[in-house]
């Protein structure tokens, strides 16, 4: 099936037509292979969490393959098809035999021995996968990002001149309220200055609360009647108060000294403040915020040829790792591989097949023209699945002198149920033995 990665053969191009096309819609919620191959590929999910999947063959035997829009290897279209599609009716146990389910065969035969290298490779190709796209998206985009970061640099030249302080603006409106009224503020404080103290030059016909209250103090006081005499300590503790009171007033009108040159000064400190809150935010604090998170962008825009070096040099360095890992599955499969022919021949003789035997090949895939996974191993550039570069396919000799088959072209219906059964007599005793 051309939409699972199958060979492309140009018998499938009608006759007068130019190319072949199949196109396939994916639906793979759910299915955790399915979501890491469409998500390493970059594709584009349509609403409803499905995929297109699109392979177009040409007269002249080429092909190309696209999944969500975006285009990909063949191997790509062939490991989702291995996730999601199974072949259903009499044969239903071929699903078994497909590729990745015989890479996963060979992989729970193996055990530990396959496991562990393998999960240090898929961290360690996360990883790379993940420093490859930045690297993508800084050399495409850097034109881009360092438009925006001029925008950003410049934002922060503009705050940083003016530097507001936390609630800045809140504190100058108070000012400059202050200042603005400064004349009305002086004649009503000085009014309750003297309405309070009484008047500055000592005029006895305006002595104020205080005095008013001395004098009430000073006739109660010597009254020879009991009931006015402990009226006497009210009155004192109101002459305190008025004393404490006069005093603020007259130490606040000592303040409103007229200032218009701090008026002025003010003013335009406020200018500068609503300069900045017309660009960036609606108050001061809002401006600060905008400042913190353009720092926080730029640190994450840096496309000098220095910074894109680094990543070009991560990059490299986990590729060196990721082939050590790769390099260590296929050889663990590889040692696994003859294990596992042995022993299903074994089963099958038990079976009425003595004459057949399996063989299980181990082969790393080579990497497409295009591919964004590859990554070279022994000077070979071979595809960097999920699961390890390897291809592992089970082939069958019917007989002695018979060419090794995939076993589901090589046996018949009911030779192929034997094989299966063989080989899941194999994995059951795999895994109590470990």
């Amino acid at each position: 099936c051309l939409l699972s990665g199958g060979r492309a053969e140009v018998s499938k191009v009608r006759t007068g037509m130019l190319k072949a096309f199949v196109e396939g819609r994916f639906t793979y919620s759910g299915v955790e292979g399915a979501e890491r191959i469409v998500a390493d590929s970059g594709a584009d999910v349509d609403e409803d969490g499905s995929v297109i999947a699109l392979r177009a063959v040409a007269v002249d035997g080429r092909s190309r393959a696209h999944l969500g829009g975006r285009s990909v290897p063949v191997g790509v279209l062939a490991e989702l098809s291995e996730q999601l599609i199974a072949v259903h009716g009499q044969n239903d146990q071929l699903r078994l035999l497909r590729p990745a389910e015989q890479r996963a065969v060979i992989d729970r035969f193996a055990g530990d021995a396959v496991a562990k290298p393998l999960q240090a490779y898929r961290e360690i190709r996360s990883e790379w996968l993940a420093v490859i796209a930045e690297l993508t998206e800084r050399s495409t985009r850097s034109r881009e990002m360092a438009q925006q970061a001029d925008l950003l640099k410049h934002g922060l030249t503009e705050i940083d001149a003016v530097a507001p302080e936390p609630g800045e603006d809140v504190e100058l409106t108070e000012q400059i309220k202050r200042l603005a009224a400064v004349d009305e503020l002086r004649a009503a404080a000085t009014e309750a200055h003297i309405a309070v103290s009484g008047s500055p030059d000592g005029d006895p016909d305006a002595p104020g609360a205080m005095g008013l209250v001395s004098e009430a103090l000073r006739r109660l006081s010597t009254s020879e009647d009991s009931v006015l005499r402990e009226l006497a300590p009210r009155l004192e503790e109101a002459s305190v108060l008025l004393t404490d009171v006069g005093a603020e007033l007259g130490n606040y009108v000592e303040t409103l000294d007229a200032d218009p040159a701090l008026l002025e000064k003010v003013l335009a400190r406020q200018g500068d403040l609503k300069r900045l809150t017309r660009k960036y935010a609606a108050d001061v604090d809002g401006v600060l915020a905008w400042a913190d998170d353009a720092r926080r962008r730029l640190e994450t825009m840096d496309t000098s040829e220095e910074a894109l070096a680094e990543l070009a040099l991560r990059r490299d360095q986990l590729a060196i790792q990721l082939a050590a890992h790769a390099a260590e599955v296929s050889a663990a499969r590889e040692t696994a591989a003859a294990e596992l022919a042995a022993e299903i021949t074994r089963e099958l003789s038990g079976l009425a097949m003595g004459q057949a035997a399996i063989e299980v090949t181990v082969e790393q895939r080579p990497a497409e023209h295009g591919d964004t996974h590859a990554l070279t191993i022994d000077g070979r550039a071979v595809h960097a699945g999920p699961d390890g570069v390897d291809d592992v396919e089970l082939l069958l000799r019917a007989h002695d002198g018979a060419p090794p088959l995939p076993v589901h072209k090589a046996a018949s219906g009911g030779e192929l149920s034997r094989v299966m059964l063989a080989i899941e007599v194999v994995l059951a005793h795999a895994d109590t033995s470990r």
